[in-house]
């Protein structure tokens, strides 16, 4: 199960990928604000365990507004060129847009928020770890 909800989420991200580059730039849904982005009465928001302030919540809800504005705009260029060489142009662009934001929303945190976001991102990672272990795990022995 945990291994089939990246792949889920994955294949659901394609056509939604699709339809964000061929929507109007006007059309754009705003940031999430509030306790919304911190998780809410059920907790389970991006930056959940963060206890944001306020000023910070905005911040941070602008500048994941912007990179998904960014991403569209990436997206929308590539799209059209789908080759490995594009796709892969593409995955490593969109990856260094998100770290660039990871790293700005970093800034905007206290210390104590600081090593709480490391925490997490370090999960992340061995989570993308673990998936792409099994990916080639699979191609290895889908091969045989």
């Amino acid at each position: 199960m945990r291994k089939l909800m990246p792949a889920v989420l994955f294949a659901a991200l394609l056509p939604t990928l699709t339809l964000a580059a061929t929507q109007d730039s006007t059309d754009i849904t705003p940031p999430l604000h509030g306790k919304l982005m911190d998780g809410g009465p059920r907790g389970d928001g991006p930056l959940r365990g963060l206890k944001l302030t306020p000023e910070q919540r905005e911040q941070v809800g602008k500048l994941m507004g912007e990179e998904r504005q960014q991403q569209r705009e990436i997206v929308k260029s590539y799209l059209d060129k789908l080759p490995e060489d594009q796709r892969k142009a593409l995955h490593d662009q969109l990856d260094g847009n998100r770290d660039k934001t990871r790293q700005s929303i970093r800034a905007l945190l206290k210390p104590d928020q600081q090593k709480r976001f490391d925490e997490m991102e370090k999960k992340r990672e061995d989570r993308a770890k673990e998936w792409a272990e099994f990916q080639q795990w699979k191609q290895d022995h889908k091969s045989s």
